[in-house]
C-alpha cells in the first residue's frame, strides 16, 4: 500500500487497538467477523469501488455498511468498517486487504492477552518450514478454493495438523489463510502473518539458518549482535540446514546477511569462472 491507503490503514490499526485494549471486547469472535466482511468485498467487487469511491460523502459509505452489516456482524466490526470507508483509499483493493489485515491483528490480540502470542508467532514460524519442505502438503493445502466443500476438505486436513499441537489463534490464523488464500502462496500468506505477530510485539523477526543447531549463549550474542545493529529487539526464526556446511545467514524483511561456506564457495566459484 502506499499514499492514501497506508495512512487509512494506520487510522484503522488505531481505531483497532483502542477498542481491544477494553476487555469486554472478544477479539477472537472480532477477527471472525472481520473475515467474513473481508471475503464479502473481495467476492463483490462492485460494492468495494462503491465503498472506495472518493466522488461518494464518506457518511453515504458509512451508512451503506452499517445497512449491510446490521445482524451479520457485530457491532464493533460495523463501527470499524464503518471508519474505514469514511478514509480515502488509493486502490479499492486496498480496502479488502485492510480488513483482512484487521482480523489477523485481532487474532494475535487475542493470543497476546492470553498469554500465547510467542507461542503463536513460533508455531506459524515452524509450520511454514514444514510448507517450505512438504511438496506434498504444500500442493494440498495451496491454491485457489473456490468449492466449499474443497474449503471444508483443507480446513480439516489442517485440523488434523494443528489440532491440540498448535495454540488456538495459530490454527484459525492459518486456516484462514488456506481458505481465502486471495492470490498469495502459502509460503507468503505465512511470513506475512510471522510479520504481523512480531510487530505487535514491537520487534523485528531474523530467519536465522545454520548447518548445525546454535548453543543458547550462541542466539543470546546473535539476537544482541541484531538488537544494537536494528535498533530495535529482534526475535530469531531458527532454522537449520545441512546444506549451507558452515556459518550463518540471516534474513530481516528483504534484507540478507549471508555468511554461509556455501556461498563463500560459491562467489569464490563465480570469480574464478570470470
Amino acid at each position: 500500500m502506499n499514499g492514501a491507503s497506508r495512512e487509512a490503514l494506520a487510522a484503522a490499526r488505531e481505531r483497532l487497538d483502542a477498542l481491544t485494549d477494553s476487555t469486554s471486547v472478544d477479539a477472537a469472535r472480532l477477527a471472525d467477523e472481520l473475515a467474513a466482511v473481508t471475503a464479502l468485498l473481495d467476492r463483490e467487487v462492485s460494492l468495494r469501488r462503491v465503498l472506495t469511491d472518493p466522488a461518494q460523502p464518506g457518511e453515504a459509505k458509512a451508512e451503506l455498511v452499517g445497512r449491510l452489516l446490521a445482524g451479520q456482524v457485530g457491532g464493533e466490526a460495523v463501527d470499524l468498517v464503518s471508519g474505514m470507508v469514511r478514509s480515502r483509499w488509493s486502490r479499492s483493493r486496498d480496502l479488502v486487504d485492510a480488513v483482512e489485515q484487521l482480523a489477523d491483528v485481532a487474532d494475535l490480540t487475542a493470543a497476546e492477552r492470553d498469554g500465547t502470542l510467542d507461542d503463536v508467532e513460533d508455531e506459524l514460524f515452524r509450520f511454514s518450514r514444514t510448507v517450505a519442505s512438504s511438496p506434498e502438503l504444500r500442493a494440498a493445502l495451496g491454491g485457489k478454493v473456490a468449492d466449499d466443500e474443497l474449503k471444508a476438505a483443507k480446513a480439516e486436513l489442517l485440523h488434523r495438523l494443528l489440532g491440540g499441537r498448535a495454540k488456538p489463534a495459530t490454527e484459525r490464523l492459518v486456516v484462514r489463510l488456506v481458505k481465502q488464500p486471495r492470490g498469495r502462496s502459502l509460503e507468503g500468506g505465512l511470513e506475512a502473518l510471522s510479520g504481523l505477530a512480531a510487530e505487535r510485539r514491537n520487534r523485528s523477526v531474523a530467519v536465522v539458518t545454520t548447518a548445525v543447531p546454535l548453543s543458547d549463549r550462541q542466539k543470546q550474542r546473535l539476537g544482541a549482535a541484531l538488537a544494537k545493529l536494528y535498533g530495535r529487539e529482534v526475535h530469531l526464526n531458527l532454522d537449520v540446514d545441512p546444506e549451507i556446511l558452515g556459518g550463518i545467514r540471516v534474513r530481516i524483511g528483504d534484507e540478507v546477511i549471508d555468511g554461509t561456506v556455501s556461498e563463500r564457495l560459491e562467489s569464490a566459484t563465480r570469480r574464478m569462472a570470470g
